[in-house]
């Protein structure tokens, strides 16, 4: 790539884009998750391992279930937003890495070797969701993630049988500014760098 986005394309991602706390009662279908995903799947992790998996609450039933696993502060969100995303982290990820990566024996690097498998799962987990909420914003959406929950609880409700562990969640919607609280400060690059 070599060229920068303009101004209001950065503006939409980042400079003027807000974590939601109240959205516009507007449903989301399949199709538009499926085209948040297949923008955001194309960032990269480590090995093209892709982790992540999604478990999408669109019904009223399931962002209840997810409420009562969540924090008193973030339980009403939960219920009132049009979709809640949980982004989960496949503990057996690497069984797919003879596919995603073809260029090396990845998948012993991480078959019986917890720590790897853990530290990477979580890692590369939470790019993953970090690139769903860019994709998202750049789709004209609003995004508010959380980690408010009992990762147990969530665990049992939606990914019970399976290799799969909750990392964090996020509401999805059109956003309402009505709702949204004052915009927090950021660090600068001074504050938050080294340059070595």
């Amino acid at each position: 790539m070599t060229q920068s986005l303009s101004d209001e394309a950065l503006d939409t991602i980042f400079r003027k884009a807000r974590t939601a706390n109240s959205y516009h009662p507007e449903s989301i279908g399949v199709d538009r998750l499926r085209e948040i995903w297949d923008l955001a799947k194309w960032g990269p992790t480590s090995a093209n391992c892709m982790p992540a998996r999604i478990a999408w609450c669109l019904s009223q039933d399931s962002k209840d279930r997810l409420a009562d696993c969540a924090s008193e502060g973030n339980a009403p969100k939960i219920r009132k937003a049009p979709v809640v995303g949980i982004v989960g982290m496949d503990m057996e990820f690497y069984e797919q890495l003879p596919v995603l990566y073809p260029a090396a024996d990845a998948r012993s690097w991480f078959a019986g070797r917890p720590q790897a498998i853990a530290d990477t799962a979580f890692r590369n987990s939470s790019l993953q969701g970090a690139y769903l909420i860019i994709a998202a914003r750049a789709l004209g959406y609003a995004v508010g993630p959380m980690s408010g929950f009992d990762h147990e609880k969530v665990d049992a409700a939606f990914f019970e049988g399976s290799t799969v562990k909750s990392n964090f969640i996020f509401t999805l919607g059109r956003g309402d500014p009505e709702g949204y609280r004052p915009r927090g400060p950021r660090l600068s690059f001074d504050e938050a760098s080294v340059v070595v």
